[in-house]
């Protein structure tokens, strides 16, 4: 009841035609950087050598029964045991890529030399194919798993 949010509710957001949204929203963008400020975040620290995660806050005063503490969290597979890893098609397509750029890299050096067979390779242009690979394949792993960026506005 005495809680600002509610406040706030009962007085300004009676009728959502009566007042704007984007007020509403500054408003509590405004009373969460007033909680960050005044409050603060509690200090969450992993160290990833030994695999531990600190969370440095009184557990008798800083949260209450019934609180939850949700922590999103990545972890690095160990390839030894999970060898699915290495089937990726991902995985496969850009080490075939860089495989490739390298395999270019090196024929360059010996551009103009006829093979057995009169085949010429040509390194230069087995390079510039697979520096395209690469781009497109990393346009492609970004725009398929990595997370947008967040913009800050106001």
């Amino acid at each position: 009841m005495f809680d600002v949010r509610y406040q706030m509710r009962l007085n300004d957001l009676y009728d959502f035609s009566s007042t704007s949204i984007i007020h509403y929203e500054m408003v509590m963008k405004h009373l969460d950087f007033l909680d960050h400020i005044l409050v603060g975040e509690k200090p969450i620290r992993f160290n990833q050598y030994n695999n531990k995660l600190f969370v440095d806050m009184d557990w008798k005063t800083d949260i209450s029964v019934g609180e939850y503490l949700v922590i999103e969290c990545f972890r690095k597979l160990d390839p030894t045991v999970m060898t699915d890893v290495y089937n990726d098609i991902y995985l496969k397509r850009y080490v075939t890529a860089l495989l490739k750029r390298q395999w270019g890299a090196n024929l360059s050096k010996f551009n103009g030399v006829t093979m057995i067979g009169g085949v010429t390779l040509n390194g230069q242009q087995i390079f510039s194919e697979a520096l395209e690979d690469i781009r497109k394949l990393e346009e492609e792993i970004r725009g398929t798993y990595e997370t947008p960026v967040t913009y800050m506005i106001g």
